[in-house]
């Protein structure tokens, strides 16, 4: 079997169970591809190449003593944010500088108990809060369909995957953060039912677990569904390092086959903006599959929620979570300025900025009535398509978010609007998986994600499995092939 950089992480694994290849031929591969061509994309920042090199003759050993594990000898790569042991988990926030992991993360230490080779740390933006891939302590990762624009964030591994420099990653989302960079860079990457990965060993967060932070999410994104699905496997689980009296099992897919899929369209809010390409990808999507599955339908979501209250609701929400820690006067000046701005959607932020405990209680009760109206939704619909998010990677930005105004279809749109196609998900904790649609006429990628039930994550996962089977899988960017 020949293996190349572009082969799936399913791929690689087969060939290392038929000896066609080592674990130390396969890690050197990909080391000799970092050291080539990373340098103009800037997105594996930590490197730990010894280890990895230790990891995997360990991986060569074990397959050769009939050894056998579901990761083993697979190169991967894991968020910046995310704990490693003895390496900096600093989300590129310049007080983190001197900070070292004490032990992995529980999602890292699943990762190793099933084989993987970790190689490195990949880019953030400062504190998770960009859709870039830039920070003060390692510098901008650049988009290898066009370097001059963002390979989306805040995972920005994204730049890796699609160049071919490793199989798989670990990132986490909370607001679109795996998600949006699968969207900028062609790949496929799935935000988790909420609780079904840990997500503590994460900064911002904390080493042990907090159920508070119902909204974010570790998981994985790579160049295929089923190798997406492969990890999610492996790292899922609760979220604690010792026996419990307690698991999570989440259920099959509800269908093998595309024919059997009931499948329900967004039909995009008038007061939000989409670019026009994305739109048309939505709809052409949709007019493929008629005639393919059982059912599909268009929606405008009505039936579970006022869309606009639903996102200001996930942007109030949000803050909370992101303003953990800030001291009193931050958190004033970020509180006046939002207000300043007079504009709705910052006055939400602001509510979250503000907000009371009994506030955020309540909130969380609110969301309760969410989750009943959209567990309603999935008793009728098997996924639900949108897209990932309102535009294609965008030019590397010269300001700050705050200060971003977008042009999109005629539409002048504040920078966090870009957060509303993912908040679907986000705010109700369901299941997400982001899949590529082709090309817009500039040669960037564009990308849907398909929203599936709670807990039943491998719904959406075979959902995007099967169009890829069908419509064809990963585009390497021209010039890395």
């Amino acid at each position: 079997m020949s293996i190349g950089a572009f082969s799936t992480a399913f791929q690689m694994l087969r060939a290392l169970g038929e000896r066609a290849i080592s674990a130390r031929e396969l890690l050197e591969l990909h080391l000799a591809r970092i050291e080539r061509i990373d340098g103009a994309l800037n997105s594996i920042v930590v490197r730990d190449f010894e280890r990895a090199t230790r990891d995997a003759a360990t991986a060569d050993e074990m397959r050769a003593g009939g050894v056998a594990k579901p990761l083993l000898g697979l190169p991967m790569t894991v968020k910046e944010s995310i704990d490693m042991q003895g390496l900096p988990s600093t989300a590129g926030v310049g007080f983190r500088t001197s900070h070292r992991a004490s032990r992995d993360a529980l999602t890292v230490r699943r990762l190793r108990a099933a084989g993987a080779v970790i190689v490195g740390k990949t880019n953030v933006c400062t504190w998770l809060a960009d859709y870039i891939g830039d920070n003060p302590l390692f510098g901008r990762t650049n988009n290898p369909w066009n370097l001059e624009h963002t390979s989306g964030g805040s995972t920005a591994g994204s730049a890796a995957l699609a160049a071919g420099l490793i199989p798989l990653e670990l990132g986490s989302d909370l607001a679109g953060s795996i998600r949006v960079p699968a969207a900028f860079c062609g790949l496929w990457g799935h935000k988790p039912s909420c609780g079904l990965v840990p997500n503590s060993g994460h900064f911002p967060g904390a080493e042990l677990p907090n159920p508070g932070t119902v909204l974010a999410a570790q998981g994985p994104h790579g160049r295929s569904a089923a190798d997406v699905a492969m990890c999610l496997q492996v790292i899922s689980g609760p979220d604690v390092d010792m026996d419990a009296a307690w698991e999570v099992k989440p259920r099959a897919a509800r269908h093998q086959v595309l024919a059997d899929f009931r499948v329900a369209f967004i039909e995009p809010p008038e007061w939000i903006a989409l670019d026009p390409e994305i739109r048309f990808a939505l709809e052409n999507c949709r007019k493929e599959l008629v005639g393919r599955c059982k059912s599909v339908e268009s929606v405008d979501l009505s039936e579970v929620a006022d869309l606009k209250k639903y996102f200001h609701q996930f942007r109030s929400m949000m803050n909370v979570l992101i303003s953990i820690g800030w001291p009193a006067e931050k958190r004033h000046q970020a509180i006046a300025t939002k207000l300043a701005s007079r504009d709705e959607l910052a006055a939400a932020d602001a509510r979250g900025l503000a907000a009371s405990g009994s506030e955020y209680l309540m909130w969380l009760g609110e969301r309760e009535a969410y989750r009943m109206k959209w567990r309603e939704f999935f008793n009728r619909h098997d996924v639900l398509i949108t897209p990932t998010t309102l535009l294609p990677a965008f030019a590397h930005p010269k300001v700050p978010a705050s200060e971003r105004r977008m042009q999109i279809d005629g539409q002048d749109c504040g920078f966090d609007d870009l957060s509303f196609y993912p908040a679907l998900a986000s705010l109700a904790g369901l299941p997400a998986t982001a899949f590529p649609v082709g090309l817009n006429s500039v040669g960037l990628p564009l990308g849907l994600q398909a929203i599936g039930p709670f807990l039943e994550d491998y719904t959406p996962l075979k959902f995007a499995d099967l169009l890829e089977r069908e419509f064809g899988g990963f585009r390497p960017p021209p010039g890395y092939e």
